[in-house]
């Protein structure tokens, strides 16, 4: 018989071996990205859009759990840019995480800065865009992380895989869209056309001939991963005569199950399996609003791709062979929305944090500020010679301009920011009923809120109908959280909690906190450095409906943040 001795010597070797055969495996991807102006023609016209190597959307990147990536970015485009590496844990890497004034200062036109950073325990789709004012209308890109070498999906491996980018396009520069809003204090003018892949599809004008196909055969299983890279729009999607089975959201495996239509915000992700099980033909993949927001403008037009069936039989000449369309939800069925993401489910049990050190409630919304005595009517175009605000907990996010909040907080730069952003609204009122005209104008300000490395924390996002309700799809930086309940109205800790699924909620980045209701998450500040929670509605975070997680270290060098590279931008 085997003595414990030599057991515990047999198993750790086995160990060893198997860490050392994971990290030989593992590798490093190089990537050159040139931020530039491209001609790119939508719509009849062309524009100088800023693009990534010339390309609308960017590079896909293809790698593996366990891989690192080193992008080595060049600013020839007349902005300031930076990358944000949407849903990368980012862990003690928060000098690569990209959003402009909380972890870098931006990458300044001529400029560089290379991101360094290990995808580690993620599998799925993920994406890149840019985190400079409105850069990310085109600016944007895939990130597939596939599973570790020699291992495997959950699922029976798919014969293709297929990235679907949901995006949106302005006939104009989408800087001067947010620039002439900021300026008038209005609304900014909704997009003229979504797009998959770059292409606003058949119902636009100029765009037929340019219209994505994607390939199917017979029998054969896709797995689509979708992203909504959308700048200021949930979006509904669908497949004609395909059912999806969704298998994974934003790098995270989840309970297989069917639906005719899924509902992605800004920043989500979704992988679902098709089936080559139609009659062989073309069939249109549509995608459109799903808008919350009543009395609210947005484009409500259609962009469509083309799943074709290698099979299918040619149109006869001059006979035009126009592909089924699906059927899509109405723009306000809030009714699908909510069934589709109250379905997700993790695969297993999973380790939900039961006891709390943080309990924190946050109001989210949007807000009015009274026209500043100085400004002309031209410049309170809001409702009632108002300015368009936003808010959490009644405080409105000002970004720094000299310093990034992480870079002011590692070097102890006073004055920069506060640590007295409030746990709780400051004041307790009916957040999704009547709300007092007094609570519409929030305080402007810096305001982070600290946590302890380590401490479990439990966060109630609540929707507000201040000017309007809609659904919010907040995110956050540098962690994947619990999303343990959700709910319309005012959340009540008393019999809300009981709905709490403690068991296998599922993992998220991005969570969509319904019209007039709420969202419970959970997550364990296990990632030192300053994370970046916002709205990833663009127009709201320009507003100020966002505020910042300083994670303290914790003990020693690997619960601590990575010193700032060399490179790291200047302001």
């Amino acid at each position: 018989m085997m003595s414990c001795i030599h057991l515990s010597l047999l198993l750790g070797l086995l160990l060893l071996f198997s860490t050392t055969l994971y990290s030989a495996n593992a590798k490093t991807h190089y990537h050159d990205f040139v931020v530039q102006a491209t001609k790119v023609k939508r719509l009849c016209k062309t524009h100088n859009t800023i693009t990534v190597n010339g390309q609308y959307p960017g590079p896909t990147l293809e790698i593996n759990n366990g891989d690192s990536l080193v992008v080595n970015v060049v600013n020839r485009a007349r902005y300031n840019v930076t990358i944000h590496w949407h849903g990368v844990r980012q862990m003690r890497t928060g000098w690569a995480d990209g959003p402009e004034f909380v972890t870098q200062c931006p990458i300044r036109p001529g400029g560089s800065y290379t991101y360094r950073f290990t995808i580690d325990g993620q599998e799925g789709t993920l994406w890149w865009h840019a985190h400079s004012s409105w850069l990310r209308a085109t600016v944007y890109g895939a990130l597939i992380i596939h599973p570790k070498e020699g291992s495997s999906y959950p699922f029976a491996k798919p014969k293709r895989e297929t990235p679907i980018l949901l995006g949106e396009w302005w006939d104009a520069n989408p800087i001067d869209v947010v620039r002439e809003a900021t300026r008038t204090g209005g609304a900014p003018n909704v997009s003229d056309a979504y797009t998959i892949n770059g292409q606003p599809g058949d119902l636009y004008n100029c765009s037929s001939k340019d219209t994505v196909i994607i390939p199917i055969d017979s029998g054969e299983t896709n797995l689509v991963r979708v992203i909504n890279a959308a700048l200021n729009q949930e979006l509904f999607f669908s497949i004609a005569n395909h059912r999806f089975t969704v298998v994974g959201a934003d790098a995270s495996y989840l309970k297989p199950f069917t639906t005719s239509v899924i509902m992605l915000g800004p920043g989500q992700t979704t992988d679902v399996l098709i089936s080559g099980n139609q009659p062989p033909a073309r069939y249109y993949m549509a995608a459109r609003a799903y808008q919350s927001a009543q009395g609210a403008p947005f484009d409500n037009t259609t962009t469509t791709a083309i799943l074709e069936y290698k099979s299918a039989p040619c149109p006869a000449k001059g006979i035009s062979a126009r592909p089924v369309m699906p059927s899509l939800p109405a723009f306000n069925d809030t009714a699908t929305a909510t069934a589709f993401t109250q379905s997700f489910r993790s695969p297993q049990k999973v380790a939900v944090p039961t006891e709390i050190d943080e309990s924190l409630f946050f109001t989210v919304g949007l807000g009015l500020n009274n026209c500043p005595r100085n400004f002309r009517a031209r410049r309170c175009q809001g409702p009632n010679g108002t300015r368009f605000t936003a808010s959490m907990n009644n405080m409105s996010f000002v970004l720094p301009s000299n310093y990034s909040i992480l870079q002011a907080y590692k070097q102890g730069i006073p004055s920069l920011y506060t640590t007295d952003f409030p746990a709780n609204p400051p004041v307790q009122f009916d957040y999704t009923g009547n709300v007092s005209r007094s609570l519409w104008q929030p305080i402007p300000g810096t305001k982070v809120y600290k946590l302890k490395y380590g401490s479990r924390v439990q966060l109630v996002l609540q929707g507000t109908s201040i000017q309007t309700a809609e659904n919010h799809p907040i995110h956050i930086h540098g962690y994947d959280f619990h999303i343990i309940a959700e709910g319309f109205g005012n959340f009540n800790p008393k019999t809300d909690s009981a709905k709490f699924n403690l068991i296998n909620p599922p993992m998220r980045n991005t969570v969509g906190v319904p019209v007039n209701g709420w969202a419970v998450i959970r997550f364990v500040a296990d990632n030192p450095g300053a994370w970046l929670m916002h709205c990833h509605l663009d127009v709201h975070i320009a507003w100020g409906l966002a505020m910042v997680f300083l994670v303290e270290d914790g003990v020693g060098e690997l619960q601590s943040i990575l010193p700032p590279p060399a490179d790291y931008p200047l302001c």
